[in-house]
C-alpha cells in the first residue's frame, strides 16, 4: 500500500470490528463480519459470471440488503458500478447504460420487466447463485484516483451527465461528514433514501467507515421512519423537507429519544414553520447543501442557527472552500452570484464530456451553476438553480425565496414556483400548491398573503391548485416539470 490507496474498507472494517452491527432492517441484523462474507461470496459468483476488473457494471436495484452486498461485491472486484434511478422510463436508462460503456446489468424480479425494455445483457441478482464461487482476485486496497462509481446528473438541460466518483471523493466526503457532525460510538444512521443517489449511497460509505450500523429502508414512510428513530437506536438521518414535514406531522405528540443528534436536512431551504415546530419538539434539525458533483454536503448549518440564519445552508465543511463568482470576479459580501467550490470530494469530470467537465471544473473550482449569496459571516445562502431562475421585467426572481413564503401559509403542505411566458414582462412567476384538506384557501387570499411578505414584482401572477407536486426519487422538487401541470389543467 502506498500513500494514494487505502485499504477495502469493508474488508478493514470486518477485521477490526467484526461482531458490531452495519445493518438493520425490520426483521435482521448482519454484522460486518457477516456482510464482509456474504459479499465475498457475491463478487466470486459474479466473477464467475463474467464481471473483472475495470468493468463497467449498471445496477438497477430497491434499496436492500442485497443492494448492499452487490456494491460492495463490485468493490471487491474493481468493476466501476453504475448507480440507476429505477424512476427512469427504459429509454432513460437505455442511454446511461449505453453512454457507460456498462458490460452488464442487475437487477431484481420487481424491476425485470423496466429491464427488460433496456438493449443489454442482463442479470438478475438471484440468479447468481447459480454460478460456482470462483475464487476472484479481491481488492486489498482501493485506490483514491481510481473510479468508483458513476451517477447521471437529472439533466435539466440537454442529456444528463454521467458523474465520476472516485475513492477518495467519496472517502473525503465521509471524513468531512464526521468532522462536522462529530462521531459516536452510539451512532446509527437511517438510511431511507435511494441508494442510487449520492445522499443514500453515501450513508452506506459512511456506515462502513466509520463502524456504525445503517437502518435500511427500502423507501420512505414517515411512520416506519419514526418508528426507527423511537425504537432502533437511530441517531441521524438524512431527509429532504417534505419528509420531515410528512414525519413531524405523523410524530404527533411524541417526541425523538435524547439520542437522536441530527436531522441532516437537505434539497433546499425549510419553510419557517417547519423549523419553528422542530424547534418546539427539540428536533435537531441540521440544514445542508450538496450535489452530486460533491459526492454529497459540502456545507451544513448547525441548528443553534436555523432560526438566526433562515434560510442558510450554513458554512462548508472543514476540507472545502466556497466562494462566489458574478461575471467572472469576486462578488462581495451579500452579492448575489454563482457558488463555486473546490474540495478532495468534488468529481473530476463527467464521463465522456470533456466539453462540460472544461466548462464547469476550472483549476480544481467546481462551478455548480446554483446562485447564491455569503453573509458577511460566511454563512451560505442557496437562492436556486441557474436553470430555475425567473427573469421578469430585467428583474431576478428566485422560485426558493417565494416557495418559502408560500410554506408559511398555514394551508399550504407544499408549494413549487416556476417561470411562466408573459407577453409584457418576458417571465411570471406560477404558483403550484397543495393544501390541507379541508382548506377553502382561495388564489385571491394566497396572493394577498405574498402581497404582504414580497416585493410586488415577485409576487405569483397566478395560483395552481394541485394533488401532487412533481419530485424525484429523493423526494426533491422537480420545478422543470411544474409547467407540465399547466399542460394537464388545459386538457
Amino acid at each position: 500500500m502506498n500513500s494514494t490507496e487505502i485499504p477495502n474498507w469493508l474488508k478493514q472494517r470486518a477485521f477490526l470490528t467484526p461482531n458490531r452491527i452495519a445493518i438493520k432492517t425490520e426483521y435482521e441484523e448482519i454484522s460486518f463480519l457477516t456482510l464482509h462474507q456474504n459479499v465475498l461470496k457475491k463478487a466470486n459468483q459474479l466473477s464467475n459470471a463474467g464481471i473483472q476488473q475495470g468493468d463497467v457494471v449498471s445496477v438497477l436495484m430497491k434499496n436492500s440488503v442485497e443492494m448492499v452486498e452487490i456494491i460492495h461485491a463490485l468493490k471487491y472486484i474493481g468493476a466501476v458500478t453504475v448507480l440507476l434511478n429505477i424512476k427512469l422510463t427504459g429509454n432513460e436508462l437505455e442511454f446511461q447504460v449505453s453512454d457507460s460503456g456498462t458490460k452488464m446489468l442487475l437487477t431484481e424480479d420487481a424491476l425485470i420487466e423496466k429491464a427488460n425494455e433496456i438493449n443489454i445483457k442482463k442479470m438478475l441478482v438471484k440468479d447468481l447463485e447459480q454460478y460456482p464461487e470462483k475464487d476472484c482476485c479481491i481488492q486489498e486496497y482501493f485506490s483514491l484516483d481510481q473510479a468508483d462509481t458513476i451517477m447521471y446528473t437529472s439533466g435539466t438541460t440537454g442529456s444528463p451527465k454521467g458523474v465520476i466518483h472516485t475513492y477518495g471523493n467519496h472517502l473525503w466526503s465521509a471524513i468531512g461528514s464526521s468532522l462536522n457532525l462529530g462521531l459516536h460510538q452510539d451512532d446509527c444512521w437511517l438510511l431511507a433514501v435511494p441508494m442510487f443517489h449520492i445522499s443514500g449511497l453515501s450513508i452506506l460509505y459512511r456506515s462502513v467507515i466509520y463502524g456504525i450500523p445503517a437502518v435500511i429502508h427500502e423507501g420512505f414512510d414517515p411512520k416506519k421512519a419514526n418508528a426507527a428513530i423511537i425504537n432502533q437506536g437511530v441517531t441521524i438521518m438524512s431527509v429532504v423537507s417534505i419528509m420531515l414535514a410528512r414525519m413531524v406531522e405523523e410524530l404527533g405528540d411524541e417526541t425523538y429519544p435524547d439520542r437522536f443528534r441530527c436531522m441532516l436536512l437537505g434539497g433546499g431551504p425549510a419553510p419557517k414553520p417547519l423549523l419553528e415546530n422542530c424547534l418546539t419538539k427539540n428536533i435537531p434539525v441540521f440544514q445542508t447543501y450538496g450535489m452530486t458533483e460533491t459526492a454529497s454536503q459540502v456545507v451544513t448549518l448547525a441548528p443553534e442557527y436555523s432560526i438566526s440564519k433562515l434560510g442558510s445552508a450554513g458554512k462548508p465543511l472543514f476540507p472545502v472552500q466556497i466562494k462566489i463568482e458574478k461575471e467572472g470576479s469576486p462578488a462581495i459580501p451579500n452579492e448575489v452570484g454563482e457558488i463555486v467550490v473546490k474540495a478532495p470530494n468534488v468529481t473530476n469530470g463527467y464521463l465522456n464530456r470533456m466539453d462540460a467537465t472544461k466548462t464547469s471544473i476550472v483549476d480544481g473550482w467546481l462551478y455548480t451553476g446554483d446562485i447564491g449569496y455569503l453573509d458577511e459571516e460566511g454563512f451560505l445562502f442557496v437562492m436556486d438553480r441557474r436553470s430555475d431562475l425567473i427573469i421578469s421585467g430585467g428583474e431576478n426572481i428566485y422560485p426558493a425565496e417565494l416557495e418559502a413564503v408560500l410554506l408559511a401559509h398555514p394551508s399550504i403542505i407544499e408549494a413549487g414556483v416556476t417561470g411562466v411566458e408573459d407577453d409584457k414582462w418576458g417571465q411570471v412567476p406560477a404558483a403550484f400548491v397543495r393544501i390541507v384538506d379541508g382548506s377553502n384557501a382561495s388564489e385571491a387570499e394566497i396572493i394577498e398573503f405574498c402581497y404582504e411578505k414580497l416585493a410586488r414584482y415577485k409576487v405569483p401572477k397566478s395560483i395552481h391548485f394541485v394533488d401532487r407536486l412533481p419530485r424525484n426519487a429523493s423526494n426533491k422538487l422537480l420545478r422543470r416539470k411544474l409547467i407540465e401541470l399547466l399542460k394537464d389543467e388545459k386538457q
